[in-house]
């Protein structure tokens, strides 16, 4: 393994995860030396939030993908605490609804996909369907395949209306989430997010990583670049996508509205 792991695939280029250590941690060898970015990075965040409320110029959409206890919901939890609730939405997207399934897969999607000043955030998205649809067969393969292409068009119709998408692997090793189920059987008020149904999918690890790697692959675009995070320790987990949004949201070079004029001049009557 190098010293310096990727963080994004090369665009065009196949993705194999055996490449991608869940364990790193790059230049941090703790979470107190993590700390102070991460907060800084939080504060941050607010700021650029705020201002990308006022502008109403830009959406960012954010895809968390991960097999179960992956760390989706921490992250949303922790890398986004303290921003302004008004200016963000998460969507989970559980097994589709009767009325779902009677439109095209991407149907559910759009309708949570951000507006201009905001930011989404998808827990699982449109990817479940060459995931799980793929993996558990519940369509046939000439209806899964043609999909990959469906989304890169999707997404790029995003990118062309004035959203910024982020996509996230969050990369865990089959042993790390043996632990994590653990850790939910041991705890009694954690009962509630273990399902026997884990276990089945747990069974076909090696089938559902090599479905990520296809879509990785194949939906790794310009205008939606996927991102694997090394998530085995969710502290630098939560250090590295903080940094890629920081980073994201500065770069669209956003500005507060021009005031109206002559505001100097405003008396507030008693």
């Amino acid at each position: 393994m190098s010293k310096q792991q990727p963080l994004r695939p090369e665009i065009g280029q196949p993705v194999h995860l055996d490449d991608y250590d869940p364990d790193y941690t790059g230049d941090y060898d703790s979470k107190h030396a993590a700390k102070e970015q991460l907060e800084h990075n939080r504060d941050r965040m607010r700021e650029l939030q705020e201002v990308l409320y006022a502008e109403d110029k830009h959406a960012l959409l954010i895809v968390l993908q991960a097999m179960d206890a992956g760390g989706k919901d921490g992250t949303i939890r922790h890398v986004m605490r303290g921003v302004n609730p008004q200016g963000v939405r998460v969507t989970s997207f559980k097994v589709p609804t009767p009325e779902e399934l009677d439109h095209d897969f991407l149907w559910r999607i759009h309708q949570h996909t951000p507006g201009r000043g905001e930011i989404g955030i998808f827990n699982r998205s449109h990817y479940e369907d060459v995931l799980v649809v793929r993996v558990e067969k519940l369509v046939p393969e000439n209806v899964w395949q043609v999909r990959y292409d469906h989304i890169n068009a999707f997404e790029q119709m995003l990118a062309d209306s004035g959203v910024t998408i982020l996509k996230f692997y969050l990369h865990i090793s089959k042993a790390e989430q043996k632990e994590r189920f653990q850790a939910r059987l041991d705890d009694p008020t954690k009962h509630w997010k273990f399902s026997r149904g884990d276990l089945t999918v747990r069974a076909k690890w090696d089938r559902y990583m090599a479905a990520y790697e296809n879509a990785l692959t194949r939906c790794n675009t310009e205008w939606a670049p996927w991102h694997i995070v090394p998530a085995n320790k969710k502290w630098y987990r939560n250090l590295v996508i903080s940094n890629v949004i920081v980073e994201t949201l500065e770069h669209l070079d956003m500005h507060y509205p021009e005031a109206e004029p002559d505001l100097d001049t405003v008396v507030i009557p008693d």
